[in-house]
């Protein structure tokens, strides 16, 4: 009698099992959720002493770098104070009154910059990053300057996707960057002469921790020009 009673504890197990990937995959969703909606700490661009940093007109700077032939060091901090003179921060379309950008920050790291917009939605604030690197790459009218995406790994143990950026305190996938690109290229289009000396009209461009150091004259040789710098 008791033979004929069909077992019900494979599928009892799968179901469980089923559960639980739920339940985990309805975690990582919140807690990334939670990240995103979390502004990222910007007091290392923000402190006392970066903002004491003498401010130099950036754009006055860079010219005469290239019109007298020397290298230029921009620091991370005068990069930042110049920046929160010079830009004039609007929100048009239908989330003008609840979407403001308040400020644009530069953080620089060692072989790359994180672009920082910060943003308040109804008076709360939240940020978005982009991680960017300088290379020197062959074309077909000779060597050319491009600002591109900074792959780098996601995750030591998961190189790919490549990150872009940050959403908040949540590293993100460089696929997702497509949602704040437009808005990126919107603040290039803002400073097209500052991005034209700093990057077009500059040899070398070397991107180190809390600098970036600018020289417009060619290296002699085929010594000390590297595809990436």
């Amino acid at each position: 009698m008791s033979d004929s009673i069909p077992s019900r504890s494979g599928g009892g197990c799968f179901s469980k099992l089923l559960l639980l990937i739920l339940l985990a995959a309805a975690g990582g969703l919140g807690s990334a959720v939670y990240l995103a909606l979390q502004p990222q700490d910007l007091s290392d661009l923000s402190s006392p002493i970066a903002a004491a940093e003498p401010g130099r007109d950036i754009k006055k700077v860079l010219q005469s770098a290239i019109d007298r032939g020397y290298k230029v060091t921009l620091t991370q901090a005068e990069i930042n104070q110049w920046l929160g003179r010079t830009l004039v921060t609007k929100q048009a379309g239908f989330l003008e009154g609840k979407v403001t950008l308040d400020r644009v920050w530069i953080r620089l790291e060692e072989g790359h910059a994180e672009v920082i917009m910060a943003r308040s939605f109804l008076g709360k604030p939240f940020t978005v990053s982009m991680f960017l690197q300088v290379e020197r790459v062959e074309g077909m009218q000779g060597t050319a300057t491009e600002i591109q995406l900074h792959g780098g790994p996601y995750h030591p143990d998961f190189p790919n996707p490549p990150r872009g950026g940050r959403f908040g305190k949540l590293v993100i996938p460089q696929g997702f960057l497509i949602l704040v690109m437009p808005a990126y290229q919107k603040l290039a289009g803002l400073f097209s002469d500052e991005v034209r000396l700093s990057f077009q009209e500059m040899s070398r461009i070397h991107l180190e921790k809390g600098e970036i150091v600018l020289d417009p004259r060619e290296p002699l040789g085929d010594q000390g020009m590297p595809q990436s710098f």
